[in-house]
């Protein structure tokens, strides 16, 4: 493949093409909890941001990226929440499936739920949205995270627990 030189700051256009991906899943998860009214639809939203302030908080903080346009955009919002960290630190985690638990509950919350909502009463629309939601949590992150992300991405050369763990999941 050779080598790919990674970014100081990624391009914006791919900031916001990773973010809108994000964006387009929280949205269809919200409007498909609305099915079980507007509050369920308003906690779940509130879910995902705390999902991202987690990452910025124990993650974001002690990237290469702090302060600066990551592929996600979360370096320059971490700025604005919390100091830096150490970026030692970053390369000494390890991830495990408990610590992805939170974000693969922002696809299991909807889906489970829209699922329910089509065994109480088909509908064709709920149906359409779940296959996007699917379609943009697998196929979206895959473009956003191979393509985009972790390519060109600085930290990963410098060492990323979550890369590590991807790699030796597939080993």
């Amino acid at each position: 493949m050779g080598f790919v030189k990674p970014y100081e700051n990624f391009p914006f256009s791919m900031v916001l093409f990773a973010v809108l991906v994000n964006v387009s899943i929280y949205a269809l998860g919200a409007v498909i909890l609305s099915g079980f009214g507007y509050i369920m639809a308003a906690l779940y939203l509130l879910y995902c941001l705390g999902v991202e302030i987690h990452v910025m908080k124990m993650s974001c903080v002690d990237c290469c990226y702090y302060g600066k346009w990551c592929a996600f955009g979360r370096g320059k919002v971490a700025t604005l929440l919390f100091k830096q960290g150490d970026p030692k630190r970053f390369t000494s985690k390890c991830i495990s499936w408990k610590e992805l638990l939170p974000d693969i509950f922002l696809l299991l919350i909807p889906l489970v739920i829209g699922i329910a909502l089509l065994i109480r009463g088909f509908s064709l629309s709920m149906a359409m949205m779940l296959a996007a939601l699917v379609a943009l949590s697998f196929g979206g992150n895959y473009i956003v995270r191979s393509k985009i992300a972790c390519k060109y991405c600085k930290q990963r050369e410098l060492g990323c627990p979550a890369e590590q763990f991807f790699n030796k999941q597939q080993a």
